[in-house]
């Protein structure tokens, strides 16, 4: 592996969907030669695919990612309507119900990956007003 491959690589993993003409100008190559250089990488297998990192407000019907139901608990100060619009507005949100027992709302969800999911449980706390949290992922 060469220095002109590693900047290569190192762009491609900031932004896999930079142009082969937009490399050539970074590294200093023709567009036809970074092409030839990334499919070399791709048959040797360094590069083994691209993909779209989808975030918290990814839309719940994106293929793959995390599911897995939430029970929320708010604070006392916390409006349960205005709850209830807030987590609604969520896109990870499939579904959300107000239920009895020790917990106030259960929700349904969807998200990209562990991040988005701490990302998301963290802004139930910080903006939804939930006091506590419960977590069950969905295995099938």
């Amino acid at each position: 592996m060469d220095e002109l491959n590693e900047r290569i690589l190192a762009i491609l993993v900031e932004d896999g969907r930079a142009s082969f003409s937009a490399i050539g100008r970074e590294v200093g190559l023709s567009t036809n030669a970074v092409a030839a250089r990334v499919r070399r990488l791709e048959r040797a297998e360094v590069i083994v695919g691209y993909r779209a990192v989808l975030g918290v407000d990814a839309p719940a019907s994106a293929k793959g990612g995390i599911e897995a139901f939430i029970d929320v608990r708010l604070r006392a100060d916390r409006d349960s309507d205005e709850f209830l619009e807030w987590a609604r507005a969520l896109s990870a949100v499939t579904d959300a119900a107000h239920v009895t027992g020790p917990y106030d709302y259960h929700l349904h969800i969807r998200v990209s990956d562990m991040a988005a999911l701490d990302a998301l449980l963290r802004a139930l706390k910080k903006e939804g007003g939930a006091e506590q949290t419960h977590t069950r992922i969905a295995l099938r």
